[in-house]
């Protein structure tokens, strides 16, 4: 004892003793790694790229007066273009599934007869481009089906003759203009190829709009859905619609008498399905409005939509997938009664 305070007092610590060096120290916990993010959907810029370039050949050739109407169908597919590759920044979903993707055709055939297990694969692997094409193609084939049926000139001059009496119709000069545009666009052979393609792009928007309503619902409703889930969702619920809709109108196109069917009406379906069959339009276009959203296709489209929210969303509750359903066609109803009573003139 006297050594060691002898060596603390001279400024010389004891030596540790031998077992001490054997000590070594626990090695440190190991860090968790960082979640790994989800993949972005880059396979769409491709895509991305050749719209933007195929509209902006269309529009140089617009310009330079050598394709009719390339002005309009090129600011079409380079405003496309440019979508497309923002959505190639949108995330994929990460879910944990073991389940393989269903094909195209499993999936179009499924959606009849079986659509929770389709929109439960949508889940994991929400692929939309078949129904995408499905639904355009079965739209553009009845809309130039109807032009060539009732014939442009039939079409063109009613709706112009509307436009007159209605609360926005353009100064004269310009409605003759515009009317003189509406024939060529109906009738060339080329306009009428641009205004299909143009259709497609129309439909990818409306799509895209439709999602967007249906996952910040979900949200607002607290439940948990990635963006791409909710797109393959909204185009899979109008398949089973477009497909009965569509082609039961155009079988009624060419049994029914042309003079028989409303120009403009007529256009998105000559189905009689619902409570809109029983009221005059032309006297109470609200409630017109209001009918023709209560029918048996339309409300299969509903209760379709709510499905495929529930089982396609990651955690979507099937309150929540009703409450968004129903929230947004209680929102649409309210604007198509708005537009309908504006513009009842073309329902007459």
């Amino acid at each position: 004892m006297n050594d060691q305070n002898q060596q603390f007092e001279t400024g010389n610590p004891p030596e540790a003793p031998a077992e001490w060096d054997a000590f070594q120290p626990p090695p440190p916990p190991g860090a968790i790694p960082p979640p790994v993010a989800a993949p972005r959907a880059t396979k769409l810029r491709p895509f991305a790229i050749a719209a933007a370039i195929f509209g902006l050949l269309c529009l140089g050739l617009g310009i330079a007066k050598v394709l009719p109407g390339g002005i309009g169908t090129g600011l079409a597919f380079i405003c496309w273009g440019i979508i497309l590759f923002a959505f190639s920044f949108i995330r994929l979903p990460q879910v944990n599934s073991d389940e393989a993707p269903m094909s195209g055709a499993q999936k179009l055939i499924g959606i009849f007869f079986e659509p929770t297990r389709v929109f439960r694969n949508l889940r994991a692997h929400p692929y939309w481009l078949a129904a995408f094409l499905v639904v355009g193609v079965l739209n553009a084939a009845y809309a130039t089906a109807f032009v060539q049926r009732l014939t442009p000139e039939r079409i063109v001059d009613y709706t112009f003759d509307k436009l007159v009496d209605s609360p926005f119709k353009p100064p004269p000069e310009a409605m003759e203009a515009a009317k003189d545009e509406a024939l060529k666009q109906a009738k060339q052979p080329i306009q009428k190829v641009e205004t299909v393609a143009k259709s497609f792009v129309g439909l990818f928007v409306l799509a895209a709009l439709s999602a967007a309503f249906c996952f910040l619902g979900v949200l607002a409703f607290g439940g948990r859905m990635n963006y791409w889930q909710a797109f393959a969702a909204v185009l899979y619920s109008w398949v089973p619609y477009t497909v009965i809709s569509k082609l039961l109108s155009l079988v009624l196109l060419y049994v029914k008498n042309p003079d028989d069917i409303h120009p403009l009406m007529g256009q998105e379906t000559l189905v009689q399905d619902n409570l809109g069959y029983f009221i005059v339009p032309v006297d109470h276009p609200a409630l017109y409005a209001l009918g023709t959203a209560i029918g048996f296709v339309s409300l299969y489209h509903l209760w379709l939509k709510a499905k495929g929210l529930a089982n396609a969303g990651t955690k979507v509750s099937s309150g929540v997938a009703w409450g968004v359903s129903i929230t947004l066609w209680i929102l649409f109803l309210i604007m198509g009664m708005i537009l309908a009573t504006l513009f009842s003139s073309f329902l007459s």
